[in-house]
């Protein structure tokens, strides 16, 4: 007999909303637990009692057909996903020998562990693999494939002060929202907004796309992509004449104001529009709103760090509220991300990292693997699907088909990337083990029980490297879940559930939370940074369309791509489709100096001229030829951090022409 219970449990996915969840549990005649279905659950209020689709369809992934439930050996060609099931012993085995190989033959740099758990708990994403690799001495993956250039300009600006708590954004006069999609990523944001507005507050909307917030803002600016700098550079110029600077706010609390003044003089109103593509009047309306309301909101995202003025965007969008002086009051400040104020450190159980070790930036994938001077023999991706996800997606297949690359890929349904590996290792979802779930939109810290039985055969992050530790003769591992939560987690912290990590209206910037550089004051100008202080850095592109590629509803990052249910649409504004003679539903080729896609177009008035949208997540499978989106990304770096560049995409776009049959 068969019986259906609940569990309370959240969700570790790579959104700020970490939502609270009911799983839904069968419990079959044989005693193994199947998860049914998944809904809102207790516990994080901003949760407020529904979940996005994607997740209350969890259990399809679960339990679907592309679920990885062994170990598996390629036995065909590279990608072609031809393999034979192994056992775990086998698996490991066989991967081992080939770290040693690599190892005694090349140095240990020349075993490159892609690990990006962006969607797994904090002891899956930060617990022994790591430590694995680091004592290993291994190369360092550096995560600069999203947020990393935004939060390195937010780190050299505050320092290590906290984010504003997103529930008081409710109490704002005016909430901006730059470079941000809360309706896609971070949905139960935009209801907070949606209360704020109902009491009289005005929504900016600043973003090349007419997003669905965007749609409902009372102001939106499209400003072209990688131009924000110019955009915040010239609203920074405009308070700065028209005396609308907090002079007082500014002496006591910031460095820096001379040299970041001088660097938004040379633009005028006028250079700053024929830049940015937003009329002058609109610039100077807006200056003036942000200046003088208060309190102010700002929620930035991350669509502005992704170009080669990522940083200066971003340094000169955060500057905005200091300016202002929009601190020291309830719904006032800046959001970007809440993490930091969390009592768990899983970091504290790795050793001290080598200075020398090896550096491999996410960014630069394709061409490290294609590089000669220190060849990379073992890859090893976790959490990730890089074949799919990263810029120059060519250079990367490119590089996953040399026939001397072990691949070895961790991971629970068989990506793209995994078609490519040499060895699959089936992975646990965040129902199956013990975890904890941080949240990087929300101060709240949230226990995931294991919630249902191991599908297949599959194992946790931290099981496979205490067993390749093993292997490699690497003592002080322990993958068992329950002993890695007693080491990181003060006892006793959750046993009365979620814990709220702030009191509410207890995270106000500059009364509650402070800069962490002397004298708790932020700093407009840092002359050890690769941006001292916000620059444009102008470029001609070949191709004339900016090609964005956004997230949407049906996936997070490739995760739930599996589905094939994203129609592969390319945007464009009716100006650009009517000078390509393209109509609604036509098959078009999107292409660029680096490669060339199939889409059908769709005539869209949301994008802006000059710029078209093909969104991110799509599996190669669904395209018609052997590449996805990503082939048409540079691998280019952002002028902060060496951050990805995917808006640096320039393309332009042509009806297809069949052959006459």
């Amino acid at each position: 007999m068969t019986s259906v219970t609940q569990a309370v449990t959240a969700c570790p996915l790579d959104c700020p909303d970490t939502c609270s969840l009911h799983a839904t549990i069968e419990t079959g005649v044989d005693g193994k637990r199947r998860l049914i279905a998944v809904d809102a659950g207790p516990g994080n209020p901003m949760t407020n009692g529904w979940i996005c689709a994607k997740v209350k369809g969890h259990a399809d992934r679960v339990h679907g057909k592309d679920r990885v439930l062994t170990p598996l050996i390629r036995t065909g060609v590279k990608g072609s996903g031809t393999f034979r099931q192994a056992s775990w012993d086998e698996a490991l085995d066989l991967v081992a020998s080939r770290i040693r190989t690599a190892t005694n033959r090349s140095g240990a740099g020349s075993v490159v562990p892609y690990l990006y758990n962006s969607s797994a708990g904090l002891l899956a994403a930060g617990g022994l693999g790591p430590e694995l690799w680091r004592q290993l001495g291994a190369a360092n993956v550096v995560h600069t494939i999203c947020a990393f250039t935004a939060g390195l300009a937010r780190s050299e600006m505050y320092g290590g002060m906290l984010s504003a708590d997103p529930n008081d954004v409710v109490h704002a006069k005016l909430v901006v929202v730059w470079g941000a999609n809360p309706t896609v990523a971070n949905t139960h944001f935009g209801p907070l907004v949606n209360q704020a507005v109902k009491a009289g507050a005005r929504l900016v909307v600043i973003d090349p796309r007419r997003t669905a917030m965007a749609a409902r803002a009372d102001v939106h600016l499209a400003v072209r992509p990688g131009t924000d700098v110019v955009l915040a550079l010239a609203i920074a110029r405009i308070m700065h004449q028209e005396g609308l600077l907090a002079t007082e706010f500014l002496a006591k609390h910031v460095d820096g104001l001379d040299e970041y003044l001088a660097a938004a003089d040379p633009w005028t109103l006028d250079r700053a529009s024929q830049t940015c593509g937003i009329e002058a009047d609109e610039i100077a309306e807006f200056a003036r709103e942000f200046a003088t309301t208060r309190p102010a909101f700002l929620r930035m995202g991350w669509g502005l760090e992704r170009n080669r003025n990522g940083g200066s965007g971003c340094k000169a969008v955060l500057a905005l509220p200091l300016l202002a002086g929009h601190f020291g009051e309830l719904g006032s400040g800046v959001m970007l991300s809440v993490a930091g104020a969390s009592p768990v450190n899983v970091g504290a159980i790795h050793s001290p990292d080598d200075p020398n070790r090896r550096q491999v930036n996410q960014n630069s994938l394709g061409q490290e693997l294609l590089g000669t001077d220190r060849p990379i023999e073992v890859l090893f991706v976790q959490g990730s699907n890089p074949v799919v996800m990263n810029p120059d997606q060519a250079a990367v297949l490119q590089g996953i088909l040399r026939e001397e690359l072990f691949t070895v890929v961790h991971d629970q349904v068989l990506t793209d990337t995994a078609r490519y590996a040499d060895v699959v290792l089936p992975a646990t979802t965040h129902f199956e083990a013990d975890d904890l779930a941080g949240s990087y939109g929300g101060y709240v810290l949230q226990r995931m029980p294991a919630t249902i039985d191991r599908v297949g055969e599959s194992r946790t992050n931290d099981e496979v490297s205490a067993a390749l530790a093993e292997r490699l003769g690497l003592n002080g591992f322990d993958g068992g879940s329950s002993s890695l939560l007693a080491r990181v987690l003060p006892e006793g912290l959750l046993d009365d559930g979620p814990l709220s990590l702030r009191p509410d209206g207890g995270t106000i910037q500059f009364i509650h939370t402070f800069p962490t550089f002397a004298g708790n004051r932020a700093r407009l100008f840092d002359p050890e940074s690769e941006v001292p202080v916000p620059a444009y850095r102008a470029w001609q592109p070949v191709y004339p369309l900016t090609m964005l590629s956004p997230a949407t509803a049906r996936t997070i990052s490739s995760m739930f791509g599996e589905r094939g249910d994203q129609p592969i649409v390319v945007s464009l504004h009716p100006d650009d489709a009517l000078a390509r003679h393209v109509a609604e539903g036509d098959e078009v080729e999107v292409f660029n100096e680096l490669g060339m896609i199939t889409a059908n177009a769709t005539i869209d008035g949301s994008v802006r001229p000059g710029v078209c949208s093909l969104p991110k997540g799509n599996w190669l499978r669904d395209f018609q030829g052997t590449f996805g989106v990503n082939v048409l990304v540079p691998a280019t770096l952002s002028d902060l951090g060496a951050g990805a560049c995917f808006n640096d995409a320039h393309v332009d776009v042509r009806r297809r022409r069949h052959p006459n049959p």
